[in-house]
């Protein structure tokens, strides 16, 4: 079981308690982890306020302070990780990492480039069901252009979780799934 490497990306409520305390888990793991914070140091109580910020900052700067912020550790072989809009952002770098030894989406995914491609880059995605950000035909696709890339695609569906439900601060927080998420997730890194 090797030490892994996360890079570990906030949701659109930004850089909140939730964040620290899934990295703290991680760590007590023994994973080294960074949690860079893309709003600099704003965060949101509600998904309106986090998307209407990110929109502001645009797409474009939120993902190239995202490459900043791994770039010092891409040598190493990272692992991506995030939450939600997190997790999107996770993918999209981890898709065009080639040292990159694993992908954990929390609650999210992203559009995958025509042209991506990765060497069995093991993906592991934990997603409520239904998720409102993530219907079932988007995954359905998703899952299938991650298969072309070359990716080794594993899916955890939570029935009746809401959309963010690991994070205890918010109404979509269901323990139970947390916890499985938490126990599969870390035996999906002991794996890498």
């Amino acid at each position: 079981m090797g030490r892994m490497n996360i890079m570990l990306f906030h949701s659109t409520y930004g850089l909140r308690p939730a964040v620290h305390a899934a990295a703290d888990r991680l760590r007590a793991a023994g994973h080294e982890v960074r949690v860079p914070d893309l709003f600099e140091g704003h965060t949101f109580d509600t998904v309106e306020e986090g998307m209407a910020f990110k929109d502001q900052v645009g797409k474009d700067e939120l993902l190239k302070r995202a490459v900043l912020a791994a770039a010092p550790y891409s040598d190493q072989g990272l692992v991506y990780a995030g939450f939600s809009f997190g997790a999107s952002v996770a993918q999209t770098l981890a898709l065009g990492d080639a040292k990159a030894r694993g992908l954990l989406l929390l609650h999210g995914t992203s559009d995958i480039a025509e042209n991506a491609s990765v060497d069995e880059l093991p993906v592991q995605l934990h997603v409520a069901d239904p998720d409102p950000f993530e219907s079932h035909d988007w995954q359905t696709s998703w899952y299938l252009q991650m298969q072309r890339t070359g990716a080794d695609v594993e899916v955890y569906r939570y029935p009746g979780a809401g959309h963010l439900f690991t994070d205890p601060e918010l109404p979509d927080f269901d323990q139970d799934a947390a916890e499985l998420t938490w126990k599969v997730s870390l035996g999906f890194l002991a794996t890498l």
